[in-house]
């Protein structure tokens, strides 16, 4: 891939970061497509002198998509909203990247989705994520189609959104407790996104699903971030009529803890599809979330990195 352009729309975000130092490790050149691009003014360093650029692009608006792809010779496409018009961005803006990518003759597209993605989803968001698929087919066939499970990393929104939760409240809330999930590492993910990028003969016109090695239910998820941060915590299994009856009321409210929509897909496990091709078929070995969640989740325990206590040190 040595000199080669790649155009990474949602580079700038957390998965984003990951894949752009592949990327410019393997010779590349990244160009990231971001709506705001001061969110990705971290990526600059990650790439030698003149390795990364930047260009401001809204998916929504053809005209914007073809200049961010002009002169690129792969394209991957990572944007996703948990809120908000899924069909604009998930479905019309997926579409718009793939008819672009198609049109400037780039060699290969990774598209990523996510696990979920279905066309008779309760929620609308799993909705318009199939919808984008068959877009993104539609448009480039050859597409690699990615579907992860919940990543997880370092930077990640999820499990550092429940540690905080759990650190700060004496008892915690659990909504869609038994809905299972199969967290996949940020690293693991971003080396199936490269490996595709420069294998589409190999990769190219085929959906795989990205999950870990376990499947862990949201309760079991919570009682191990509270033992990672070394706090005893009371939870609250919330009933499913209870929680569903709070999201319709307050869903819609800024920064409320759960919308409608989320609350629907929290009714469907989000793991891998039995017999689906995974990250096995790259040839990665799942990293294991017990292999990476207590280094960064130190912080949140108290007195953080000198309140852990070691086998060979009193506490």
């Amino acid at each position: 891939m040595r000199d080669t352009l790649i155009t990474i729309f949602g580079g700038g975000g957390f998965l984003g970061r990951h894949i752009t130092q592949h990327l410019t490790a393997a010779g590349a050149r990244v160009r990231i497509a971001q709506r705001n691009i001061r969110i990705a003014q971290d990526i600059k360093p990650l790439g030698n002198l003149g390795q990364t650029q930047l260009v401001a692009t809204d998916i929504t608006k053809p005209d914007s998509v073809a200049r961010a792809v002009h002169g690129a010779d792969a394209v991957i496409n990572l944007v996703g909203i948990l809120k908000g018009d899924f069909d604009a961005i998930h479905h019309v803006g997926a579409g718009n990247v793939a008819q672009a990518a198609a049109a400037a003759g780039c060699a290969a597209l990774v598209h990523v989705s996510a696990i979920g993605a279905d066309a008779q989803s309760k929620s609308a968001y799993g909705r318009s994520k199939a919808h984008g698929e068959a877009a993104v087919r539609a448009a480039f066939p050859g597409a690699t189609i990615l579907r992860p499970s919940i990543v997880f990393g370092r930077e990640d929104q999820f499990v550092n959104r429940f540690a905080g939760l759990i650190a700060s409240l004496p008892m915690v809330p659990v909504i869609g407790g038994k809905a299972k999930f199969q967290p996949v590492y940020v690293d693991d993910v971003a080396q199936a996104v490269t490996m595709s990028i420069a294998d589409p003969a190999r990769f190219g016109g085929h959906l795989f699903e990205l999950g870990g090695p376990e499947a862990i239910s949201m309760a079991e998820l919570n009682a191990r971030i509270a033992k990672e941060i070394g706090v005893d915590r009371s939870f609250v299994a919330m009933p499913d009529g209870i929680s569903g009856l709070m999201a319709g009321l307050t869903g819609w409210l800024p920064g409320a803890p759960i919308t409608r929509d989320q609350w629907a897909m929290l009714q469907t496990d989000n793991v891998v599809a039995p017999g689906s091709a995974g990250l096995e078929a790259f040839g990665i070995k799942s990293t294991p979330m017990a292999a990476v969640i207590g280094d960064y989740l130190v912080r949140f325990r108290k007195h953080g990195r000198f309140g852990v206590r070691t086998k060979n040190r009193p506490g």
